[in-house]
């Protein structure tokens, strides 16, 4: 069962923690941080936090709100909530500097926390980041799309990774358009590996390095030739788990 972390007027947080079994302040935490509706269960997430649990590193991995165990309606929230819901996470349960790794959506989320608060991520790995995918869904409606989006507010779209649709808000649009990174020119202190695979059939392999471009910094861009978007074969996981130690100092 999960732990939750309570936040008066907004949704409760379901998390899972391992803490470090000697508690170094030198080696980070180690933040997972998945894709948009996906949960905490994920192939991906559960390994690391077996490794982690192995070395003795502390981990988190947790639900944003709408999502999984987590209190909230998807429909009503959008990229701001989910970021902030991270930010909860770290303000509230981490020590200390963090390692953040961020599958698909949330390796945008991790790009804008790396941004907004460099002093506290020691590192960040992307895995097949889908930073302003908002915007990438815009530019692929369909004329009949745009109108529904106009006349309901929301569209269904069909997923390659669930039964039912996916419903698309006009305002989740809207809001990720006010968060794109790949328009602007940043600078980020904090190391980054971008893991894509080359055959993606959702995030574009080009896009890492369009994130590379439009950060300015120590930005590692680490293709697959073979991998696709879920990156979940055990040469992928062990791949995501070197950089995490990497990153983490340990070597």
């Amino acid at each position: 069962m999960p732990d939750y972390l309570e936040r008066p007027g907004l949704p409760r947080l379901a998390y899972a923690l391992v803490s470090a079994a000697t508690p170094d302040a030198k080696v980070p935490t180690v933040v997972f941080l998945g894709g948009f509706r996906s949960d905490m269960t994920g192939t991906k997430a559960t390994f690391l936090e077996r490794q982690c649990r192995a070395r003795g590193q502390s981990y988190i991995r947790f639900d944003y709100s709408g999502h999984g165990a987590s209190g909230g309606d998807f429909a009503a929230l959008s990229l701001s909530a989910w970021k902030n819901d991270a930010q909860a996470i770290l303000d509230k349960l981490t020590k200390g500097p963090v390692i953040l790794v961020g599958s698909s959506m949330g390796g945008w989320i991790a790009l804008l926390l790396a941004l907004e608060k460099p002093e506290k991520v020691a590192g960040l790995v992307g895995i097949a980041a889908a930073a302003d995918f908002t915007r990438d869904m815009q530019k692929a409606l369909s004329d009949e799309q745009k109108k529904q989006l106009i006349d309901n507010g929301y569209i269904d779209v069909p997923s390659d990774y669930s039964p039912e649709p996916y419903r698309i808000s006009k305002a989740l649009l809207e809001d990720g358009d006010r968060l794109c990174i790949l328009d602007r020119d940043s600078v980020l202190a904090t190391p980054v590996k971008l893991i894509q695979g080359m055959k993606d059939g959702d995030v574009p392999w080009q896009t890492a390095f369009r994130i590379r471009n439009a950060i300015a910094g120590d930005v590692e861009v680490i293709l697959i030739e073979s991998g696709d978007h879920r990156l979940s074969r055990p040469e992928d996981l062990d791949l995501i788990d070197r950089q995490v130690c990497k990153l983490s100092g340990l070597i």
